[in-house]
Parts: C-alpha cells; structure tokens; sequence
C-alpha cells in the first residue's frame, strides 16, 4: 500500500518570543523543520511527502534550504487558515486512489524511524493510528464551581503526531466543515465515525513550542 507523509508546520513562533518561526529556528545548528524531514526521508527513500507551510514563508524557507544546502525531496503546499485546512490541501494534493497517510507537526523533529513505520503498518491493518504517551504526572480536573478534583492519569494519554491513516478514511472526514475542537487530525476522524487506534510514541517526541524546548532540544541532540 503506497505511503504518504503531511508534515505540517505553520507557526508564528508567538509562544517562542521570536520573530522567526518555530520550524525554522535552528537546533544542533540546523532549522527545526529539516531535522523533521530528515527523519522521514530516514524511514524511507520512497516516502511521498508533502510539506505544507504558509505560501507567505516559501521565500523564507527557500533561502534557508539554499544556505544550509538541504536537498531532501518532498512537494511544498500552500497552508490554509487552520491546521485543518492546511491537512486538507496536503490532502488534496495527492492523487492515488488508495494508500496510507501520516500527518506529522514540522516541529517534532525528534520522531524516530521505528515510531513512523509502527504508524504504516498499524494504519494500513486498522485503519487508524494515533501516537500517544502516558501521564507521567498528576492531573486535577477544573469543575465549573471553581474547584478541583484528581482524576486517575492512567485512563489519559497525551497525543503526538504521527497520526496515520487509510487514505479514504481521510478523505471522507475531511469533506466535513471546520469545527472548533478539530485539534487533530484524529478529532476530525472521529466525528466521522471513525475508530481511533492508539500507538506508543516516545516521551523525546516533543513539540517545540516555547523557549525551553529550545534547551531540552540542543542537550537531546549532544547527548
């Protein structure tokens, strides 16, 4: 079944308190995004990829592949309003009848190899599969009186990407209009009826968000 990835990566880098974009902010001396693409090029030679970033940054963006002599294949796409919308013209760039899809973020550039291809094999046999890691701390639910309560961490999973799927199954939920909780892809899976898969990520599988994960991303990498 042939493979697509949609690394989507359309931050304004407010959260970073930076004028640059997060995905283009360098780590181990090279910008995020890279490192990202790298890594699925790494977990296939074949792999179809499309890069989805806003059509104002493509100048950027090209620059950066020029000075840092980057020349991994993939289909640059223009990004939409939303994530969703951005997922949606990845989508509809391709043009096979039938395959498997991975959406990943642009700036998790810590994703392994073995975290995609698990993401391949369990979408193509359930047709679904989200990555995900346990709580490692505590958590309290806020309750509409202005208290609080502990809930059992174990029946939660924090969700990272990739989150792959059968290729029509995408389609079809993707015909939808946008919602407000479509925070993922597999939010907009399940409102179409379909079953959502969990597959193990890695704690590393980070996404960089804020300055900190700045930090954490330079020590991972020198370690």
């Amino acid at each position: 079944m042939q493979e697509f990835a949609i690394i989507v990566a359309g931050g304004s880098g407010s959260r970073m308190k930076s004028e640059l974009p997060k995905q283009f902010l360098p780590i181990g001396g090279l910008p995020v995004l890279m490192h990202t693409l790298r890594t699925f090029r790494a977990y296939s030679p074949t792999l179809s990829i499309r890069l989805v970033l806003p059509s104002v940054q493509f100048d950027l963006w090209h620059s950066l592949c020029e000075t840092f002599h980057f020349d991994e294949t993939y289909e640059l796409i223009a990004g939409g309003e939303t994530r969703f919308h951005s997922v949606q013209n990845g989508l509809a760039s391709i043009q096979a009848p039938t395959g498997v899809v991975a959406v990943h973020d642009g700036v998790r550039p810590f994703v392994t190899p073995q975290i995609i291809a698990n993401s391949f094999q369990q979408a193509a046999a359930l047709g679904t599969a989200v990555t995900c890691v346990t709580l490692k701390d505590s958590i309290r639910q806020i309750l509409p009186n202005e208290k609080n309560q502990a809930v059992e961490r174990t029946a939660y999973r924090l969700i990272q990407t990739p989150q792959t799927f059968r290729l029509n199954w995408m389609r079809e939920a993707f015909q939808t209009g946008f919602l407000p909780h479509f925070t993922d892809c597999a939010s907009v899976l399940e409102t179409a009826g379909f079953s959502i898969q969990l597959i193990e990520g890695a704690y590393e599988n980070i996404k960089i968000t804020t300055p900190e994960d700045l930090i954490w991303a330079e020590a991972f990498l020198k370690k």
